[in-house]
């Protein structure tokens, strides 16, 4: 097993991840394969150089998406990469009207496709019955999110794609059984913008041992606001609220910028969802 590709070891690149002085007390292994030291170190950029992608960026990356696990080999994701600064502008208005979305050389929206199973199974004679079933929507949505951690370079995720959700399928021309689920900037990062690893939940809160519990869930949460606000303290962005407090806010409209409409959208596109 190869060692990690730079000298930080595992337990420090953990610690800087959580920020919680707890994570770290748990068995950590001293090798790992450098590639597990790049998810570790993830950040999301939403500040890109105007520089074109080397040529065979995007052909690498889908190959490397689609080297990833998929759910029965069916194969229920499809990906449209947008690189017209005209279509990018359009779809970024779409998707929370972000900058960022247009400044970066190109912008990948992962969708959900249960057309081509559709299709195929007509072309067989099949009745295609599973495809009415919410597990089918399920797979489909599970193996794009696994396609896209694949991808490399300075990326940032983008759930916003689903904030006008039938203007984004009109505008990327979804035919039926097909979703836009999220999108992907990806473009070489402006170092001048400063990212650092921003803190996750505590291991101890998001793993449990053999069956669930939340015995310690309001301690883990404490730590949480403590480590995020640490972190917003040494990023300058100061007075905002704490994370249980802006989940508690978030959740308390049901609004969601537009996403409350996605279930009436997901049935114009014929899907099923029983």
């Amino acid at each position: 097993m190869s060692k990690l590709k730079s000298p930080n070891s595992f337990s420090s690149l953990v610690e800087a991840r959580y920020r919680d002085g707890q994570s770290t007390s748990r068995s950590l292994p001293n090798h790992l394969p450098a590639a597990l030291e790049t998810i570790l170190t993830h950040k999301s950029f939403r500040s890109f150089l105007p520089k074109s992608l080397p040529a065979g960026t995007l052909e690498a990356l889908l190959a490397a998406a689609q080297s990833g696990s998929t759910s029965s080999m069916l194969q229920t994701w499809d990906v449209i990469a947008i690189q017209d600064p005209a279509h990018k502008s359009a779809a970024a208005k779409l998707a929370g009207d972000q900058d960022f979305i247009r400044e970066a050389p190109l912008f990948l929206v992962f969708c959900a496709n249960l057309n081509r199973a559709a299709n195929i199974s007509r072309a067989h004679h099949q009745p295609a019955l599973a495809l009415a079933n919410m597990d089918m929507f399920l797979m489909a949505c599970i193996d794009a999110a696994i396609a896209a951690e694949a991808l490399g370079l300075g990326i940032c995720y983008v759930g916003a794609v689903r904030n006008h959700a039938q203007q984004m399928c009109e505008l990327l021309n979804l035919p039926a059984n097909t979703f836009a689920l999220f999108g992907m900037a990806v473009g070489v990062e402006d170092t001048a913008s400063y990212a650092e690893v921003k803190p996750r939940l505590p291991m101890g809160e998001v793993c449990h041992r053999e069956v669930w519990s939340e015995e310690n869930q309001e301690g883990n949460v404490k730590a949480f606001d403590a480590a995020l606000g640490s972190f917003y303290f040494q990023q300058l962005k100061l007075g905002r609220k704490s994370w249980s407090e802006f989940v508690a806010a978030n959740l308390a409209s049901g609004e969601q910028d537009g996403r409350q409409n996605v279930k009436d959208v997901l049935y114009k596109q014929s899907f099923k969802l029983e």
